[in-house]
């Protein structure tokens, strides 16, 4: 298949698409690359939209979102808009649509863009299977395009712009019974409505792709690219967005492992981050994952182009690698913590990373964040690790060190071809891009005792890591690979959202068997501070594999970011929900705030909460509602009883310190 939905796979380049108007803020082209957001709201509360869009726009919100659920709602951002004018604010709205094309219609005549749903726009979905043959399927296309086209020609009359929207979580049953619920369905749901706009000479459209599942919303965007090229469409400017993040450090890893993969390939004309949070909470995540690559190829270092691209940027598969101890081969992949600048390590110390010494039983426990790995670099640990965790030390020092049996050495590249004293059973290669040499390939096709341990320090981080990655796999090297990632002097939001793109984005297409945070480049603290360093990093290192969907070491909430629908506090409930099940290791909870969002929404969750009605809730196993309609005071006990049912409760115990 032909793989060019980048514009480039060596360095920041992005993509060139239309610009479309959106009421004097264009979007696409050469403009920047936009942040938007969207009320929480009641839409009817004029004066609470209107402080609400004030706060965002402060916050940097350049587009605002707001729910247009029927045609009153629709009507009174007529309303909204002349009061945010009068006082002074001129910010584009965009009215979303989800099941009612009439709302849509009054929406077009007021606001400067609408979105539609692809998946619900003209369909309703039942969950069906539905057998079609081409005559049918066209008459259902027919059927489409007559509800469709009058939003299109008001569009074109009032110089409105559209998002075309697909979900994930809301593909129609039609759409799901001849395509799945793939990416591919996902894709083709889009194009059946651009290709009628296209038809109508209508292109002022910017589309989207969203997925809670970071592997399917970055495929899906990957292949409308690929596709549009090859329809011969227009390139229409892409929303980013991973539906569903959830909150705090969760919803900002996984969003920035999914928009931040699309960046690095050059993907993405605006960004809006969807947190379980306040909506002007969501701007600034953003406005620091588009900042990031302002002027980062004037910064960055040259990396040659690519020849051969060995893996399939629209399926996950993961690199095929010798298991070497466990890692690689199909071992999840394996967590590293650096405590290399710590002296004099105890026991109370290793908690850090997740194994509690009990001074009470003399004995450790683990909690679901126990690291797999430390590297005390050239400072040996001086009593027995816990079961299950090992350590690894800088090679000179493992050389002199008592029980070498019990550490693993890591070796600088230059050092390893020379063909020195190994570890029988496991050893790190430490390698960058240059180190990668024939005699080091050959050597590591020759040695089952080996695992790269590659690093880099470009600013093309990302991209100079997964050529490292094709230039193993074009030769024929096997060996387990963990990425090691360290940065200077951000801030603790941006390293988050750093590395959650350079590992993430690797760990999407399948390559990478482990994940290091260094912190060599960090500045120096006293024991206190480093310890809550290494602490963040060891939490960021498992939130990027649980977020790239690669390890499953903590519960996932897939919440909702709330909106003038929502029917219940989502905050509140979200941190309620979690304070009760957080200890479920892989269970995940969907949490959504009405019946737009949910069953269709949650996607791949086990378990549902959705609101229906004031005070009233409807619970789901999968995609299949349970309870109907639960009073909102029992509605968290009534989950737990569902979970329970499943035997996939277990009691929260608390740990000895």
């Amino acid at each position: 298949m032909n793989k060019s939905y980048s514009p480039s796979l060596v360095e920041y380049k992005r993509r060139k698409t239309r610009v479309v108007n959106i009421g004097g803020v264009p979007v696409g082209g050469d403009n920047p690359i936009r942040v938007q957001s969207m009320t929480t709201v009641d839409t009817m509360d004029t004066m609470g939209s209107v402080e609400q869009c004030i706060r965002m726009i402060e916050a940097g919100c350049e587009y605002i979102r707001i729910t247009a659920p029927s045609i009153k709602e629709a009507e009174n951002l007529q309303n909204i808009k002349e009061e945010l004018h009068k006082q002074g604010y001129s910010v584009p709205l965009i009215a979303d649509i989800h099941f009612t094309p009439n709302a849509a219609e009054v929406a077009a005549r007021i606001v400067e863009k609408v979105r539609v749903n692809p998946g619900n726009y003209a369909d309703k979905k039942k969950f069906q299977v539905i057998e079609y043959d081409d005559v049918s399927y066209q008459a259902e296309l027919d059927r489409i395009r007559e509800r469709f086209v009058p939003l299109v020609r008001i569009c074109q009359e009032h110089g409105t712009a559209m998002r075309i929207g697909t979900n994930h979580g809301s593909l129609s049953d039609r759409i799901l019974s001849r395509y799945g619920d793939t990416p591919l369905g996902m894709v083709e749901s889009a194009l059946e409505f651009i290709r009628i706009c296209e038809a109508e000479g209508y292109y002022d459209i910017v589309i989207s792709m969203k997925a809670s599942n970071t592997q399917v919303m970055v495929q899906a965007y990957r292949l409308l690219v690929q596709k549009l090229e090859e329809e011969g469409l227009q390139p229409y400017p892409l929303h980013l967005g991973v539906t569903e993040a959830g909150e705090a450090e969760d919803g900002r890893i996984k969003s920035a492992v999914g928009i931040g993969t699309l960046l690095e390939d050059g993907l993405g004309d605006t960004v809006r981050v969807s947190l379980t949070e306040a909506p002007e909470a969501e701007a600034p995540v953003a406005q620091a994952l588009i900042d990031r690559y302002t002027h980062r190829a004037a910064k960055a270092q040259p990396i040659k182009p690519i020849c051969n691209v060995p893996i399939d940027p629209f399926q996950y598969h993961r690199r095929e690698a010798v298991e070497v101890e466990n890692l690689g081969g199909l071992n999840v992949p394996r967590v590293i913590a650096d405590l290399s600048r710590l002296t004099d390590i105890k026991y109370a110390d290793l908690k850090c990373v997740g194994h509690l010494y009990s001074m009470l039983l003399d004995k450790f426990n683990m909690n679901d964040l126990g690291a797999d790995y430390i590297y005390t670099g050239d400072s040996p640990i001086s009593f027995m690790l816990p079961n299950g965790l090992k350590e690894i030390v800088n090679y000179s020092a493992w050389q002199q060190a008592e029980q070498r049996e019990n550490r693993h050495p890591l070796i600088p590249a230059y050092v390893y071809v020379q063909e020195g004293e190994l570890h029988p059973a496991l050893n790190f290669i430490l390698a960058a891009i240059n180190d990668l040499t024939p005699e080091l390939l050959d050597r590591l096709k020759r040695d089952k005792t080996a695992v790269l341990m590659l690093h880099t320090q470009n600013e093309h981080a990302m991209p100079e890591l997964r050529k490292c990655f094709f230039r193993l796999m074009n030769n024929g090297v096997q060996n387990p690979c963990v990425i090691k990632r360290a940065y200077g002097e951000l801030t603790p939001d941006q390293m988050q959202l750093y590395a959650a793109t350079d590992v993430g984005g690797l760990l999407i297409d399948g390559l990478g068997d482990g994940v290091m945070l260094g912190t060599e480049l960090l500045p120096r603290q006293e024991k206190p501070e480093e310890l809550q360093t290494i602490d963040r990093l060891n939490s960021l290192s498992f939130g990027i594999l649980q977020a790239a969907r690669t390890r499953m070491s903590k519960t996932e909430y897939i919440s909702c970011p709330s909106c003038g629908r929502t029917l219940f506090d989502l905050q509140e409930t979200t941190a309620m929900i979690r304070k009760r099940t957080d200890h479920l290791k892989g269970v995940k909870i969907g949490i959504m705030g009405c019946i737009v969002n949910g069953p269709g929404e949650m996607a791949d969750a086990d378990y549902g909460y959705v609101g229906v009605g004031k005070d009233k809730i409807a619970l789901y196993r999968g995609q299949t509602v349970i309870k109907k309609s639960v009073p909102a005071d029992r509605a968290v006990d009534e989950l737990i009883e569902l979970i329970r049912e499943d035997d996939k409760w277990i009691e929260p115990v608390a740990l000895e310190e």
